[in-house]
């Protein structure tokens, strides 16, 4: 079967594009980086692709918030179009940035009749730019198969997620939608930790103090996921901080996860 197709959505402000597509590439897929303009003005060019992913970056430069021009422009210019494209067993990323946008559309969790969940400030009122250690929560997403525990970096100022009451949260997980949570559980060189169950984790393994250490949701079908940590980022053993000191070298997680993507066309 001919290599599924990525189009890599960038705006101004847009930054991590160019490693996005390459770590598409490098799972064996198709990758080119368009600007949202050009889907303006084209919405059809979606056709042509079996996966959309929302890289990171500080799109429009967050000026009114994380995210919130370019999710306007995908609800107002593009919404039938996104719609269509996801109705086709098609696949959905965003990263970071990107997810802070899915968020916003509504194409993760239900906005209407009310909002519901949002990304706003981190505790510490600062960007925090670091490695944390995750957990898959979700039996559901094509992106996180067979992934358990892993290491990522983060990079972001706006990460902590919120839900409005506990109804949401109960709806999130029935629906197995908490894709990742920050952990102290299983960390590549083998230590395991105890978490307690329900219990914010503090800073900084918690580093932006998201609700119930969510650090990804994906959506029902578990095409669509969002998050906060950067998975473009771990590609090879060499982008690990630590890996010197591993017996053997770290599994990159970040490229499994775009590997994933790529063998659900397959």
């Amino acid at each position: 079967m001919a290599a599924p197709r990525v189009i890599v959505l960038r705006a101004p402000g847009t930054n991590c594009d160019e490693e996005t597509a390459y770590a598409f590439e490098l799972a064996g897929a198709i990758a080119r980086r368009v600007h949202v303009h050009q889907l303006l003005e084209r919405p059809a060019i979606l056709d042509e692709f079996q996966v959309l992913c929302l890289p990171g970056g500080f799109s429009y430069g967050d000026d009114i918030g994380a995210g919130r021009i370019l999710a306007d422009q995908l609800q107002l210019g593009l919404a039938e179009a996104v719609q269509q494209f996801h109705a086709r067993d098609t696949l959905i990323l965003g990263i970071c940035n990107g997810f802070q946008v899915l968020l916003q559309t509504g194409l993760l969790v239900s906005q209407t009749p009310r909002r519901t969940a949002s990304l706003t400030w981190n505790d510490g009122g600062r960007f925090e730019d670091r490695w944390v250690r995750l957990q898959v929560k979700s039996n559901k997403s094509v992106f996180l198969n067979g992934l358990d525990t892993m290491e990522l970096p983060i990079a972001h100022a706006e990460g902590k997620l919120i839900l409005a009451d506990t109804q949401v949260v109960n709806n999130l997980t029935q629906k197995d939608q908490i894709a990742l949570c920050y952990t102290q559980v299983g960390d590549q060189q083998g230590n395991n930790h105890n978490d307690v169950a329900g219990e914010i984790l503090p800073y900084p393994i918690n580093p932006n103090g998201s609700m119930g250490n969510i650090a990804g949701l994906c959506d029902e079908t578990g095409r669509v996921l969002g998050l906060m940590p950067h998975p473009e980022r771990f590609l090879d053993p060499l982008h690990h901080p630590r890996w010197t000191r591993f017996k053997s070298p770290p599994l990159p997680v970040g490229r499994v996860l775009f590997e994933n993507a790529t063998r659900y066309f397959a």
